[in-house]
Formats: C-alpha cells, sequence, structure tokens
C-alpha cells in the first residue's frame, strides 16, 4: 500500500501547476511555498515530493511532460512554459532534418551512380536485376541504386587451380589397369563478364570438377607407360580441349589458358618395385637396341658384297674365260697369303725345304724330287 500511495505521489506531481520546476515558481504569492506544504504567505521552495494543498486550482497552462515531450520533438519553449528561446536566424529543428537527410541521399546516388572501371576489369550492369549490359574500362555514370546495380569483373587475371588439394595423393586408373598418383594444375580466366556473372553460382569449385572429371576421363583411355612418359602432352591437350567444350556447355564465360602435369608416378606403397620394373625395362630397350645396331652393321657388309659380286658377275658375262681365272688368282693369293708354301719347281732342281731353327722333321718324312720317301 505504502508503494502505491509513492506512485500516485509521483503521478500527481509531474500533472502539478507548476510548469517550470520542480521547487516552485517565485511568482506565487498565494499558495504554499513552505518547505512542509501548509500555507503561511511566505515564499521558498516546496516540498517536490508532498501532494499540492487541498482544494488549490489546476493551472490552465502544460504540465511538465507536455513540456519535456514538447522540447523533445523539437518545439520552442514559448506558450508561457518557461523555455529558452529560440537564436535569431539559426534554421529550426525540421529544417536540420531536413538537411540532414538530404545529403545522406545526396551521398547515396554519388557513391551509387558513379563508377570507377579499372583497365583489367569489366563492369556487368543491371537494372532491377535484370542485365542491361557491360562497361568498358574508364568512369562510367549509372542510375543510382537500388534502380540500376554494377558488378566488377576481372577479365585479364589467370586463376590457377592446381590438384591434388595438398595433403593428399591424386588417384587415377589406366586403361591397362594400373593406378597412377597425377598431380597437375589448371590456368584459365574470365573472356564473358556476362555469362560469368549469370550462368555459373560458383566458378572455382565449377572449373575444379571440370578438369578432374576430364583428367580421369583422358587417363582411362591411355595405358601407364603413355601417362608416365611419352604420352604427357597429348594427356595435356585432350584435357583442355574437353574442358573447354564442358564449360562452353555451361556458357560459364571461362576460357582454358593450359593444363600442366607436374607429376605422374605409381602410389607410393608400390614405387620400390616400380622402380626395378622399370630399370629392366631400360635394360630390355638398351639390349635390343644394341642388337638392332649389329644387325644393322651386317646387312650394311652383306649388301656391300652383294654390289661387289654385281660388278664382277656384269664382267664375267662380257669375258667368262678371263674373269674365270682373275678370280682364281685373286682367290689363291688371298688364301695362300696367310699359310706357310713351300714351292717345288720342274724335276732337276734340288729342292729346297725351309725348316724354322729347332725344327726337325720326321724320319719318314722326307721330300726328295717333291714326293715322300
Amino acid at each position: 500500500m505504502t508503494i502505491l500511495q509513492g506512485w500516485l505521489q509521483r503521478f500527481a506531481i509531474l500533472h502539478s501547476d507548476n510548469p517550470k520546476g520542480p521547487w516552485g515558481g517565485g511568482g506565487d504569492k498565494g499558495g504554499s511555498g513552505s518547505g512542509d506544504g501548509s500555507g503561511g504567505g511566505k515564499e521558498g521552495p516546496r516540498n517536490p515530493w508532498s501532494i499540492p494543498p487541498a482544494g488549490r486550482p489546476r493551472s490552465a497552462g502544460p504540465s511538465a511532460l507536455d513540456e519535456f515531450l514538447r522540447r523533445a520533438r523539437g518545439g520552442g519553449g514559448g506558450g508561457g512554459g518557461g523555455g529558452r528561446p529560440p537564436i535569431p536566424g539559426a534554421p529550426s529543428a525540421r529544417a536540420l532534418w531536413l538537411i540532414g537527410i538530404a545529403s545522406i541521399i545526396l551521398l547515396w546516388v554519388v557513391f551509387t551512380s558513379f563508377h570507377p572501371i579499372a583497365p583489367q576489369q569489366r563492369g556487368v550492369v543491371t537494372y532491377f536485376g535484370r542485365y542491361a549490359g557491360t562497361l568498358d574500362p574508364g568512369f562510367r555514370i549509372t542510375p543510382p541504386s537500388p534502380i540500376a546495380s554494377v558488378t566488377k569483373v576481372d577479365v585479364q587475371n589467370i586463376r590457377t587451380e592446381n590438384f591434388p588439394e595438398p595433403g593428399g595423393p591424386n588417384l587415377m586408373l589406366t586403361n591397362d589397369q594400373n593406378i597412377l598418383d597425377l598431380a597437375f594444375s589448371v590456368r584459365w580466366n574470365i573472356n564473358n563478364p556476362e555469362d560469368y556473372v549469370f550462368q555459373i553460382a560458383d566458378p572455382t569449385n565449377t572449373v575444379r570438377a571440370t578438369a578432374e572429371s576430364a583428367m580421369r576421363e583422358v587417363v582411362a583411355n591411355m595405358n601407364l607407360d603413355q601417362a608416365m612418359g611419352a604420352g604427357r602432352s597429348r594427356i595435356e591437350a585432350e584435357v583442355q580441349d574437353r574442358m573447354q567444350r564442358i564449360l562452353n556447355e555451361y556458357k560459364s564465360g571461362i576460357l582454358v589458358q593450359g593444363v600442366a602435369i607436374k607429376q605422374a608416378i605409381p602410389p607410393q606403397a608400390v614405387n620400390d618395385a616400380f622402380k626395378d620394373v622399370t630399370a629392366a625395362q631400360q635394360d630390355a630397350v638398351a639390349a635390343k637396341n644394341n642388337a638392332q645396331g649389329a644387325a644393322q652393321q651386317l646387312i650394311a657388309g652383306a649388301q656391300g658384297e652383294a654390289a661387289q659380286f654385281d660388278k664382277v658377275y656384269s664382267q664375267y658375262k662380257l669375258a667368262p674365260e678371263v674373269t674365270r681365272r682373275r678370280i682364281y688368282y685373286e682367290t689363291m693369293e688371298a688364301v695362300l697369303a696367310k699359310t706357310d708354301k713351300t714351292i717345288v719347281e720342274t724335276p732337276g732342281v734340288l729342292p729346297y725345304l725351309p725348316l724354322s731353327p729347332g725344327r726337325k722333321l720326321p724320319d719318314a718324312d722326307v721330300v726328295v724330287n717333291g714326293g715322300a720317301k
């Protein structure tokens, strides 16, 4: 009950007849101005928490609450309320609000209507979300937002996507059922800003998914030796072509600049065994090359002899007897030049048998006139 009475007293004070302050007005001569609230005809501050004397008529002016609300709304202090007089020549509160709102609108128009486009950029313009054109480099002007919106796109920046992500292998299956750990990179840029902005929601993930799919398809059509050796350039060209065709079907506005294979090795678990197999294959290739070289030499020699024979045969057909005798002499000369010889001439001539020092003939081997005795 005491709390309720206190709130009632405060409510009565707000509706008191003294709008100038809580301590009463100085010009009230007939009211109670004593500290105890009784009428004694003395001037002085009245207790702000006491209830006004009974039977005192209410003032016709505004209450303290009304005066406070009026001042908060920007009103002046006139009307008998004792407010502060306005400054001569100063704008009213309404004018200040209008100036502030106009300044904000002007800044908004400036910042959303003027667009500096860098040389490597293009500006895609939309009116209420609909495509309206593309801005070239320079200082361009459009209607303010939200009427027009400009999206700046860098068309010269070359972006690079690396595969696989750091921290893991990138295993692929080849045509001969082997597994290959392949690392590669893809370089791309934007060649159509309109399609790039409107046709695909996540360009980076789209490029990565397309590159992964194209690479697996190409590697699956090649064997392990091709993928690790001479077929790398072919793989790169085919992957780039397949990626570009897929992205063009998506109308992505993306141009694939190139694909580069950085690593093509067997999985780590079988890498040592694969190195042994590779070394054996290299030895086999070396032996095969040596054999082919020796065969080429033999073939070249045989072809030379055949050509020489053809020349002799052509001479033989012209003079058979002379050619036959010449061949016989040349053959005997070639054979006898490598052996020890004893020449016995006509009978009656003492035969000569050259013997090397320390060499003796057997007793039964005595040469007499070309015969043995």
